[in-house]
């Protein structure tokens, strides 16, 4: 315990402590022997009583004279302690007593010849006896001289004299003694502890203030000094906490300008870094869209070409250039998302819609490519009805599923739900290649491809995953992972459960294409290229198109036609400073109708989707792909009959 007591407390236990047993034992000491010399003397004393009063005993004993006796007795009383007084014959047979004697003491009944002491812690008995007294005479007669024969025997005892003292007060002088060895020890101790604070505040005064000065140096007051206190060791000791004050001082100092200096830089690496990152985001973002512009014009001519019918080795040579044309695509939608994602355009809109019908959509999407590898692929039925963004929800599974037909050799991918009290877990599962426990995590990072290392186009980017990742996480819903190399692998994905809503059932049912002959068609675009291929493959569908690569063109067109448009279809970017939603709005206030109407556009900027969203324009990215354009033009309003 004493290892926790601070300097102060230590100061004073070296002080106090000696000083304190040493007055103790002194005093005990003292105490002692003067309860013993006071002790002795009431014992001489008593004794020369009895001695006394044996003396002048003798004579009335020896004639039996009881009044001598008890005039002897009465007398003794009168000496201060005595309390009682008896005189007894050799037989034991009283002759006189006065006073008052204690009981609890023993009265011979057999007198020896020698002096007897009883102590009792109220009483002091003493035993007298009483014997003749003796005359030696050297008269020449006797016939004998000393030494020269026998001893003669010593006379018969006459009695005995008992005497009682009192040892109050004895008691009370001893009681005082004590009292004041007290008083002394009480004294010493209260003066040696005014003497240990004043020492202790000498020697703890100047260490608190070194103390005191270090803690503020700790808190960052690098100007705190310690005054100078003392000599020798405490002089040594502030002089070096005041050095080592302003060498940490000169520290701090250079720190700070090192960090200033340090700040300054990665400031500035900043700005070139957010100066580079604004400048590549232009370039990808322009050449985006230089690239968006020939594979939307591409996919259209393409999509056109295959729905004439050709010979088995054109047919099969247009199959092949469709499918490198969709492979392209889904590369640049890659990019689109992720770049969307990381500019934090992304708004979700969640709601309520059952999940059966996109698991049919993903499985008829995915199904050829599962054929094509001989995969049994299968979705569980399910009724239930989830909380999310159903578009953004359906890239989620959309990519796992994909991913599962990709890297499976053989065997099945299962899409399967279960229910966990309030939430719902969807399941992708596989019996493909598996991923490593290492790998697990990396996999969800951009362009990771485990196994891919010849970097083959047809397996994509390494996208599909962080995809997936980012869109969880944007919609707040738990992704796992639990697979094992050549076991497959299971990817889940946990989301709220919701109440059926019957009025949607009606519109799942508009995402079926149907037919659009006759549909009339306003089509704004600047691009010859890309114009011309849309408005082909509306007119394969049977649609009445009239194209233009501006507004006031186009309105010349519709009036020399009479035709007033159904449908507005625009690209965002044209030409003399004016977009697609110009286009749009002037087109509508020259029909005096709220046509409907569709933007597309090549550029992956947040600034055009976030024109659209306020406009309430939907909007299609270049290459747009044509099932996904008819899925729209369906489901605009007007077109569920």
């Amino acid at each position: 315990m004493i290892d926790t007591w601070g300097v102060r407390a230590r100061v004073m236990l070296v002080a106090v402590l000696p000083m304190l047993v040493l007055a103790i034992v002194l005093t005990a000491f003292y105490t002692r022997s003067r309860v013993a010399d006071h002790e002795e003397a009431y014992h001489a004393r008593g004794q020369a009583f009895a001695r006394q009063l044996a003396a002048a005993s003798e004579y009335a004993l020896f004639s039996g004279n009881r009044e001598t006796l008890h005039r002897l007795a009465s007398a003794m009383l009168a000496e201060d302690d005595v309390t009682g007084v008896l005189i007894v014959d050799r037989g034991g047979e009283a002759l006189a007593r006065s006073g008052y004697l204690d009981n609890s003491l023993p009265i011979l009944s057999q007198l020896a010849p020698s002096r007897r002491l009883f102590d009792t812690p109220q009483t002091l008995r003493i035993i007298e006896p009483v014997v003749p007294s003796t005359l030696d005479l050297d008269d020449d007669l006797s016939g004998q001289t000393p030494g020269a024969g026998p001893v003669a025997a010593p006379p018969p005892m006459l009695g005995a004299v008992i005497v009682d003292m009192s040892r109050s007060r004895l008691d009370d002088r001893q009681r005082e003694l004590l009292l004041t060895g007290s008083i002394v020890i009480v004294l010493v101790l209260l003066g040696s502890m005014m003497l240990a604070n004043y020492m202790s505040r000498g020697v703890t005064g100047p260490i608190r203030q070194v103390a005191v000065t270090v803690e503020r140096i700790g808190r960052g007051q690098f100007s705190a000094r310690v005054p100078p206190v003392g000599g020798g060791t405490l002089r040594t000791l502030t002089d070096g906490v005041n050095q080592m004050a302003a060498q940490l001082a000169s520290a701090h100092d250079d720190m700070s300008r090192q960090i200033a200096e340090a700040t300054a830089e990665l400031r500035e690496s900043k700005d070139q870094a957010e100066r580079a990152t604004l400048s590549k985001s232009r370039f990808l973002a322009a050449a985006s869209h230089d690239l968006r512009q020939p594979m939307h014009a591409l996919g259209l001519f393409i999509a056109e070409l295959a729905q004439h019918d050709h010979a088995p080795d054109v047919q099969r040579l247009v199959e092949r250039i469709a499918a490198s044309a969709a492979a392209m695509e889904n590369l640049l939608d890659s990019l689109l998302d992720i770049s969307r994602l990381d500019a934090d355009v992304v708004k979700p809109n969640v709601r309520a819609f059952p999940l059966q019908p996109l698991l049919d959509r993903i499985a008829a999407d995915e199904r050829p490519g599962a054929d094509a590898r001989d995969l049994e692929l299968k979705a569980r039925p399910t009724d239930a009805w989830i909380s999310s963004d159903p578009v953004l929800f359906e890239r989620i599974l959309s990519n796992l599923v994909s991913n599962a037909v990709r890297y499976t050799r053989k065997g099945r991918v299962l899409v399967a739900c279960r229910r966990r009290g309030d939430r719902l877990r969807i399941e992708v599962r596989d019996n493909g290649v598996g991923i490593p426990a290492e790998f697990q995590e990396t996999i969800f990072q951009e362009f990771v491809q485990l196994h891919n290392p010849e970097r083959s186009r047809d397996k994509g980017l390494g996208l599909g995953l962080p995809i997936v990742r980012r869109l969880t996480e944007l919609l707040h819903h738990h992704l796992t992972l639990r697979s094992s190399p050549g076991r497959g692998s299971v990817f889940a994905v946990e989301v709220p459960l919701a109440k059926p809503e019957a009025s949607t059932a009606g519109a799942e049912s508009e995402r079926m294409p149907g037919d659009l002959g006759g549909l009339h068609v306003a089509l704004v675009d600047d691009d010859p290229l890309a114009r011309g291929s849309m408005q082909s493959l509306l007119t394969s569908w049977g649609c009445k198109v009239a194209a233009a690569g501006d507004a006031e063109s186009l309105v010349d067109q519709l009036n020399r036609d009479g035709t007033v448009p159904e449908l507005i279809i625009s690209d965002f970017r044209l030409d003399g400073g004016f977009n697609g939603i110009d286009v749009i709005r002037s087109l509508r206030a020259w029909t005096a109708a709220d046509i409907p109407a569709v933007l597309v556009t090549g550029d992956t900027g947040p600034d055009t989707l976030r024109q659209a969203q306020e406009e309430g324009l939907p909007l299609l990215h270049k290459p747009v792909r044509p099932a996904r354009l008819r899925a729209l033009l369906n489901r605009l309003p007007g077109r569920n009959d």
